[in-house]
């Protein structure tokens, strides 16, 4: 019997993995023109779409992007097998929905489906210390891209990241929706109006920083390529243990049952500081006119005395990571408070101390409370037993209106930036690290927002969260 070789990098059989695909990598051609809900949409007119990371995220994206008009997805990549054949195949019920041809293209390193001249476009939905060589890389090939939030890892990854875009003359989105959602964009509106006066202070509610990794070490998986998912870390404590990759199962299909927990570990991401500070962190910089800017001091929980992480801006706005609500302290969420009243806005709620101000369509509610929440689940699952389960991976349930997709995909026919461009992820993601910077050292810590250089800080410039050396062969520049 023939012996099977298998790659290195992975420990499965090639043959294998392209056993996945019906087509195999051999097959690959340009997408002639197609129809979608029996309408034929031309070459010039449609959007060819790959997505790098395939986990719970990614099946999340694709619901949105699978509701923009004139879009095909082509192919995909991630280095866990399995999850390549769930995405393949969510992608491929979806087409033959919309009477297309059914066809995505599996890979497992994000380098060969950059080469294809048929994709227009990339989302990178991998963990954060991936971000950046792979939208650098999309970028040098010719492809726009649109990025999960936050942008980096660290802050010299960020600034590299908008040199790839803006050389390249490429469209980049941050997915940070909540730019695109109603109640924030109002929110946006009365702040910079001047409807509540002089803002004063943001109270900005995003949760704990992230931990050192106490993981212990499991053996690896025969269907993950764990040594192609640490990519540049270079630190010798970080191993495989399963809450870093979650795993899956096809046959019966069981998903996640948790985040990857990478992003709570400092070793591998920047914690709710960036997961949930590069939605509230990223409106509060839009509201108030500090979007490719921010604070110039940042000091940490029991530091000149704060009872809570605090960062000031140069006009003399203090953006405080506290709860915004009395009686919901975990709630995530934003309060500005200024000279003249006061506006609350988190998901799906919007508030102000004058209520005129507020249309009532989008008003919406106050964030459960822990009990509430707990009670609500309670009665989900019970309607879920009486009614049975129904199956969350049929393709008809997956498309969903985002006003944020849409946006990206409109921009990268029309050329203009979107509503997220890569500055303003940059600078969101740059304050996320240098809160978490100030946290490690405890104590304060000065940016220069026009330079982009610490102030007089030596110690600070050597964090792992400002620059650090990858692991050879990888490298930023």
């Amino acid at each position: 019997m023939e012996k099977v070789k298998k790659d290195q990098k992975t420990g499965i059989s090639r043959r294998q993995f392209l056993g996945y695909s019906a087509l195999g990598l051999a097959g690959l051609t340009i997408l002639p023109s197609w129809s979608m809900d029996g309408v034929r949409i031309s070459p010039s007119d449609r959007v060819v779409l790959g997505f790098i990371g395939l986990g719970r995220q990614a099946l999340s994206d694709f619901r949105g992007f699978a509701g923009c008009p004139g879009l095909q997805v082509a192919a995909c990549c991630d280095v866990d097998t399995m999850k390549v054949e769930r995405f393949r195949k969510r992608v491929m019920d979806w087409q033959k929905t919309k009477g297309m041809s059914q066809r995505c293209d599996p890979y497992e390193f994000y380098e060969d489906m950059l080469n294809r001249k048929d994709i227009d476009a990339v989302e990178v939905v991998t963990p954060d210390h991936w971000h950046a060589l792979m939208v650098i890389h999309a970028c040098q090939a010719g492809k726009d891209v649109y990025c999960q939030k936050p942008l980096a890892y660290t802050i010299t990854e960020g600034l590299e990241m908008v040199k790839a875009v803006r050389d390249n003359n490429r469209v980049l989105q941050v997915g940070s929706q909540q730019r695109s959602s109603k109640e924030f964009q109002k929110a946006i509106e009365l702040v910079r109006n001047g409807d509540i006066g002089h803002i004063e202070k943001i109270y900005a509610r995003v949760g704990e920083p992230p931990t050192p990794l106490n993981l212990p070490e499991e053996a690896v998986p025969d269907n993950l390529n764990f040594n192609q998912w640490m990519g540049p870390l270079n630190d010798p404590k970080i191993h495989y243990h399963p809450d870093l990759c979650p795993p899956i199962s096809l046959n019966p299909e069981v998903n996640e049952k948790l985040w990857g927990a990478w992003r709570w570990y400092q070793e591998t991401g920047n914690g709710y500081t960036a997961d949930w500070g590069a939605h509230m962190f990223d409106i509060a910089q839009a509201a108030i006119g500090m979007d490719g800017s921010g604070p110039v001091e940042y000091y940490p929980k029991g530091v000149n005395g704060a009872q809570y992480a605090t960062m000031k801006y140069a006009n003399g706005i203090v953006m405080t990571e506290q709860p915004y609500l009395d009686d919901n302290e975990n709630a995530q969420g934003i309060k500005f408070i200024g000279d003249k009243g006061w506006i609350e806005v988190a998901r799906g709620y919007l508030a102000c101390s004058d209520p005129s101000k507020v249309p009532s369509e989008i008003a919406g509610r106050r964030p459960l409370t822990p009990a509430q929440r707990e009670a609500q689940r309670a009665q989900t699952a019970a309607q879920r037993s009486q009614q049975g389960e129904r199956n969350r991976g049929n393709a008809l349930q997956f498309e969903i209106s985002s006003p944020h997709m849409q946006d990206f995909i409109d921009c990268v026919r029309s050329r203009e930036n979107p509503i997220a461009p890569v500055e303003v992820g940059c600078s969101t993601n740059t304050l996320c690290c240098l809160a978490n910077i100030a946290r490690e050292l405890n104590r304060s810590v000065k940016w220069d927002p026009a330079t982009l250089s610490f102030v007089n800080d030596k110690e600070a410039e050597s964090h792992r969260l400002y620059y650090y050396e990858y692991r050879r062969p990888y490298s930023l520049y």
